[in-house]
C-alpha cells in the first residue's frame, strides 16, 4: 500500500512538473559535486551500557550525473567521524554492533519532482574495520540555486542495514553543478 501510494505521488509530481512552463536551461548531461554537513541518528544506540538515542556527526560527498531533465544517478557517500556502538535491531539475540568511524557509500537513482525537490533511492554498503553491512537508502533533498553554478541543499535520508540498525540522516550542503561540454 505504501508503495502504491509513493508511485501515485510521484507520477503525479511527474504530470505537475510536465504542466510547468521550462524555461531554464536543460540538466541533461550535467554534474554535480555536493559537500554536506549532516547528522545520522541511530535509535538503537548503546551508551553506557543501556539504550540511548545517538546523534553522531558526519560529512556527505556526493556526485550526481544527470540523464535527463528529471532523473539522474549518484554516488552518495557518508562519512561519520566517531565511534559508537548499536544494538542489533533484527537480531534474535541482544547483539551490540561496534562502529569505528563509517564510511556508508550507496549507489542511488533520483527523481527530480519538482524545481525544489528530488526523491533518491539506492543499494550500497556501511564500512567499518569491524565489519562490512549492506545497506539501502530512500531520501528527500530539497535545493535552491544561489547562483547558476551554485545550489544550497538540504537532506533526509533512512539507510536500512540489512541483519543491523537503521539510521536517518538530517543535513545541510552546498553543491556545485558542471555542464557538460559537447
Amino acid at each position: 500500500m505504501k508503495i502504491t501510494a509513493l508511485l501515485v505521488i510521484l507520477l503525479l509530481s511527474s504530470y505537475v512538473h510536465a504542466q510547468e512552463e521550462n524555461s531554464e536551461q536543460s540538466e541533461k548531461g550535467s554534474h554535480r559535486v555536493s559537500l554536506g554537513l549532516s547528522h545520522v541518528n541511530i535509535a538503537q544506540g548503546v551508551k553506557d551500557s543501556g539504550s540511548k538515542w545517538l546523534s553522531v556527526p558526519a560529512w556527505s560527498v556526493d556526485y550526481d550525473y544527470w540523464l535527463s531533465d528529471q532523473w539522474a544517478i549518484g554516488l552518495h557517500t557518508d562519512i561519520i567521524v566517531e565511534s559508537f556502538e548499536v544494538k542489533a535491531n533484527l537480531s534474535s539475540e541482544e547483539e551490540t554492533l561496534e562502529r569505528s568511524s563509517p564510511i556508508a557509500p550507496a549507489a542511488v537513482g533520483i527523481y527530480k519532482a519538482t524545481k525544489h525537490s528530488s526523491f533518491l533511492f539506492g543499494v550500497g554498503a556501511e564500512f567499518a574495520k569491524e565489519e562490512n553491512l549492506f545497506l539501502n537508502r530512500i531520501g528527500y533533498e530539497w535545493g535552491t540555486e544561489i547562483s547558476p553554478k551554485w545550489e544550497l541543499g538540504l537532506s533526509a535520508c533512512y539507510d536500512f542495514r540489512w541483519n543491523a540498525y537503521d539510521s536517518f540522516l538530517i543535513g545541510i550542503s552546498v553543491c556545485r553543478k558542471f555542464k557538460a561540454k559537447k
